[in-house]
């Protein structure tokens, strides 16, 4: 099924970012969800600044605050995610990691963690190899969650500016990079749900 076809809104959270305003990882999934709406998804941010006040998870804690309520509710109902991280030390940061493993909540669900979603990845770093050794990291964290990483996976070596003021991409190379994770990421939360559907027929 075409990711351009509206039978079907698919909802797609983007996540990402580090606590400065505007980080280009942010910028990133920014673009990416944008690209998303063009095809007809509706998207949710939880940008940098939120997912960098969020409390160290600690999994026997009984009271969740606001923010991690209201995230573990949209990856409840969402059908894929955008998720970027600056690559640190060859990995992806400490604040993405967290707001990732508080999905652990999710486990008793029907629908577990990312269970049938796509999980597009978007690492921006300055330098190519840490652009690669965080991508690996964000796969294997995507298998984990029992989600789908995207064929593509984009990476943005930030040595250099990449993105105007407004959040605009410098780089059209870029610029299609976040359109193809996108593009796979609406395509197979479609593609999902028309099987699902076939199958409750």
């Amino acid at each position: 099924m075409s990711a351009n076809s509206p039978a079907f809104s698919p909802f797609i959270v983007g996540i990402g970012g580090t606590a400065r305003q505007n980080s280009t990882s942010e910028r990133a999934v920014g673009a990416a969800l944008r690209a998303a709406e063009k095809l007809g998804a509706t998207t949710q941010l939880f940008d940098g600044e939120f997912v960098s006040r969020l409390p160290l998870y600690i999994p026997d804690r009984s009271i969740r605050t606001d923010d991690e309520r209201e995230f573990i509710a949209a990856v409840r109902n969402c059908h894929g995610v955008i998720v970027g991280t600056p690559g640190y030390h060859g990995s992806l940061s400490g604040p993405v990691k967290n707001v990732l493993d508080l999905l652990e909540d999710t486990v008793k669900d029907e629908r577990p963690y990312l269970d049938g979603r796509a999980f597009g990845c978007v690492v921006t770093a300055y330098g190519w190899q840490a652009c690669g050794t965080t991508l690996v990291s964000l796969r294997m964290i995507a298998h984990a969650l029992r989600a789908w990483p995207t064929p593509f996976g984009a990476a943005l070596n930030a040595s250099t500016p990449l993105f105007e003021t407004n959040g605009t991409c410098i780089d059209e190379k870029i610029s299609q990079q976040l359109r193809v994770v996108a593009a796979q990421v609406v395509d197979f939360a479609r593609w999902h749900h028309a099987g699902a559907s076939h199958s409750r027929e």
